[in-house]
């Protein structure tokens, strides 16, 4: 059984269609790629998965149930996180407080625990802080866990949104566009990342990237849409040699394909 099998989507806004009849699965423990061309509907598709946007029809199945109608936090409960293209932290917070406030949806203590300062509260707690520190550690921050996260560069404010979402203990992390704004070293370490995200934590990934080379390196299987359609789906060389692909980005001179 796939993780995640989206069915026959359809997403409209004012008549516009803007997914038209998507199809794709993503298997356990693979990782995944959606590409295409700027305004293909790439982030739409994810808004629909985390539950931001209710799609017109269609169906989308993770872990064996349809999360079609779950509020994103339900979702994120269940096992599915991201990241966004943009930059959500709270710039204010420290690096550490950053980490914790993705662990919310795994919290059950309550406000009244909190209050009172119970024993489950305190417990609650301490491994929230262990688990973002750990988190930290995995993607080489937990050095900078006390600073605000507003004084971190740009390449390590990244990483500390990808703890952030490593702290909901996901089955599967959606990457849109990770490598956006990264140098060449950063973009290296991000796909070594990735790769340990998948080998060691055992986390299933799927990503929305205009950087080729990056998506040809770590993806197994790649989907390709262009205007709200799939128009390939296959390994990184299947899709390299695809007509539709190739045409489809064919006088995009920004983006580094072939």
């Amino acid at each position: 059984m796939a993780l995640l099998d989206v069915k026959n989507l359809v997403l409209s806004f004012s008549g516009l269609q803007v997914i038209r009849d998507l199809s794709f699965r993503v298997e356990r423990g693979t990782i995944a790629s959606l590409i295409g061309p700027n305004g293909a509907g790439k982030t739409s598709v994810f808004n629909c998965l985390t539950g931001f946007y209710r799609p017109g029809s269609g169906d989308i199945d993770f872990n064996g149930h349809s999360i079609l109608r779950r509020k994103p936090h339900r979702i994120t409960r269940a096992g599915m996180a991201r990241t966004f293209q943009n930059l959500r932290l709270f710039k204010s917070m420290t690096v550490l407080e950053n980490v914790m406030s993705g662990m919310h949806c795994r919290t059950s203590a309550g406000a009244l625990g909190a209050i009172l300062k119970t024993g489950s509260q305190k417990k609650e707690e301490e491994l929230i802080t262990s688990v973002s520190e750990e988190c930290l550690s995995f993607v080489g921050l937990l050095e900078q866990k006390d600073r605000r996260a507003e004084t971190l560069p740009y390449g390590d404010q990244r990483r500390v949104e990808w703890a952030r979402a490593l702290a909901t203990r996901p089955r599967l992390l959606l990457f849109d566009e990770p490598a956006a704004g990264l140098n060449h070293d950063e973009k290296k370490d991000l796909i070594a990342l990735i790769l340990r995200i998948r080998d060691e934590l055992g986390i299933t990934i799927l990503l929305i990237e205009h950087d080729m080379g990056l998506v040809m390196k770590v993806s197994e299987k790649i989907t390709v849409i262009d205007y709200g359609a799939k128009i390939a789906e296959g390994t990184a060389e299947e899709v390299q040699n695809n007509a539709k692909v190739i045409e489809a980005y064919l006088g995009s001179e920004d983006e580094d394909f072939l």
